[in-house]
């Protein structure tokens, strides 16, 4: 049965976890702006008691009274900060694992959203729910309280408070109107240059090498000063108001001392209430002065938490899918339509196969041909527009990733190794198990490359991979992906980079799959590895030409029967 917690997002719910530990905070707040009357009350005392009574024990009793509250409202606040601290990192150690599969998924289905703003967005909730702007929210509340004591000092009083308090909150909704959407336009044009500028930056040899800086730079720096305007314009009508708000509060503090001189002038009030109608009011008005000051990090906080519950909306984090068996490796594809992540028009249309397990695949046809597209359609990470890829019966897209990665191994043409030892890398990060990453190692012929390496299988590559050629990163690629015995094995281009050792090992490698009955897809034109295959796809233009036994196909194109080209 579907809980209305279900229909949250994970943010949502990480919210609804801390719920209670703000109210807590709002227990603490009630206390501390209750001890926000101490200071005009002992004014109050001070001028309409001591000063007339002439009592110096009322003086001591009433400060030490004074200076015990003081310390008080001093360590609520402490407790208070501290609170809001453990909330902020409770909510970031909730969301975290969430917020990086959620991440991880978008990156997946909107290449062009690679970046790690999700972290940062994160970083700027926490920031604000850990700063003082958040108190202004807790605080604000008690404007109509500290007013309403306006009102038992004199109705002139609380009448000037509410005249105040109006032009304020007016500031306030004119920062809002002004700024919100020059700041947001701002922050991503932000996020637009910092990845053009990641982007250029990881390509800095080719950039190095073809004198593309100056050009790159020039083109970096026209995205980054359109996002320093706006957020200068942004900055600079905020600091008027920020300003005018701050000088305001001052002159109606002032003026209600005016206000109540001319009324103590008349004995309607006491000169005690004068001051403390004054402090009252600064007080009332503190809040909604912060609240403008520290806009600028609400809308900031705001803007990312939108984003961050639209991410989370559209990529959950955690699949619904009932768990399945360990696959066997029996694969289909079902009059599969496929189309890139953000795309629309179809780049692979009606292609058809079978494998049962153990048997061995090559996709073969011209560039741009949609080889790589089925491959990634196979492995479930493009979407279908019809059609279904189904393991072992199953629809691809019902499978966990997490439980299905283990079984499956990808050599994709473009590879990337990451930030870690070259063991780490070949165990895909997971428990280091040495005698499975050696024979995984040996089985992609590359054990004695690493052992020739000046910390043999504990090199620590960079990010980037500096250091090692393309082949053998492809190399290592290729013994990441056959890590853990995998059932389902893809591989596309893996002997682009091969010399005739790396090309012999691949071989080697794939009589070894064979033997053990894993299940093979291969991209490859290379006749050494179609020797191997089972079977032949022929893809032209994203549609299939052919599809048959390894033979059969290979006969049709040597007769002229078939041809890698759309002309028959």
């Amino acid at each position: 049965m579907q809980t209305k917690n279900d229909d949250l997002t994970e943010i949502q719910r990480a919210l609804q976890q801390v719920k209670r530990s703000f109210i807590n905070v709002g227990v603490f707040s009630f206390f501390i702006n209750i001890l926000m009357l101490v200071p005009p009350i002992y004014m109050l005392q001070i001028y309409d008691r001591v000063l007339t009574s002439r009592s110096e024990e009322t003086l001591l009793m009433l400060t030490l009274i004074v200076v015990w509250l003081f310390i008080t409202m001093g360590l609520l606040e402490f407790v208070r900060s501290r609170m809001l601290i453990r909330i902020g990192n409770k909510l970031d150690n909730s969301l975290n694992e969430d917020l990086f599969s959620s991440m991880f998924k978008r990156s997946v289905n909107e290449p062009g959203q690679v970046n790690a703003q999700p972290l940062n967005d994160m970083t700027s909730l926490r920031q604000f729910m850990t700063g003082n702007g958040l108190f202004a929210f807790f605080d604000s509340p008690w404007l109509p309280i500290y007013i309403l004591i306006l009102f038992l000092f004199h109705p002139y009083f609380g009448f000037f408070g509410i005249f105040a308090a109006i032009v304020l909150f007016t500031l306030a909704y004119l920062n809002e109107r002004t700024s919100k959407k020059l700041l947001e336009e701002a922050n991503q044009e932000n996020m637009q240059s910092t990845n053009y500028a990641s982007a250029s930056v990881k390509n800095a040899e080719v950039v190095a090498a073809m004198g593309m800086e100056d050009n790159l730079k020039n083109k970096w720096f026209e995205k980054h000063l359109s996002f320093l305007s706006k957020q200068s314009q942004a900055s600079d009508r905020a600091s008027i108001l920020t300003n005018l708000s701050k000088n305001l509060r001052l002159m109606f503090q002032s003026l209600i001392l005016g206000l109540g001189a001319w009324l103590a002038i008349y004995n309607e009030i006491t000169p005690g209430m004068m001051i403390a109608g004054s402090i009252i009011l600064g007080r009332a008005l503190a809040p909604l002065d912060l609240l403008i000051g520290s806009w600028k990090g609400f809308s900031s906080a705001r803007t990312a938490y939108r984003r961050l519950n639209e991410m989370f909306a559209k990529y959950p984090s955690q699949d619904d899918s009932m768990p399945l068996p360990d696959p066997e490796g029996r694969l289909s594809c079902e009059n599969i339509m496929v189309t890139p992540p953000g795309g629309r028009a179809p780049v692979v249309r009606g292609v058809s196969f079978e494998l049962e397990k153990g048997e061995m695949l090559a996709i073969i046809g011209p560039s741009a041909a949609g080889k790589s597209s089925i491959v990634r359609a196979v492995l479930g990470v493009w979407p279908l527009l019809a059609g279904k890829v189904r393991l072992d019966g199953a629809d691809i897209h019902s499978w966990d990733k997490l439980h299905l990665g283990r079984h499956v191994g990808y050599l994709p043409q473009d590879i990337e190794l990451f930030a870690g030892t070259i063991a780490e890398n070949i165990s895909r990060f997971g428990e280091l198990d040495p005698d499975r990453v050696v024979a995984s190692a040996k089985m992609a012929g590359v054990h004695e490359l690493i052992l020739r390496l000046p910390q043999g299988y504990d090199t620590e590559l960079a990010s980037g991979t500096s250091g090692l050629s393309g082949g053998q990163r492809q190399r290592i690629g290729l013994a990441r992906a056959l890590y853990g015995k995998p059932k389902l094995v893809v591989l596309d281009e893996p002997n682009s980079n091969l010399d005739d050792q790396g090309e012999q090992a691949l071989a080697d490698a794939l009589k070894a799959l064979k033997e053990q009955g894993v299940t093979v897809v291969i991209i490859s034109h290379k006749k050494p590895i179609l020797k191997l295959v089972d079977k032949l796809l022929l893809v032209v233009d994203g549609q299939p030409k052919a599809f048959g036994a390894r033979d059969e196909v290979l006969t049709a194109l040597q007769n002229g029967q078939l041809s890698l080209s759309n002309q028959r």
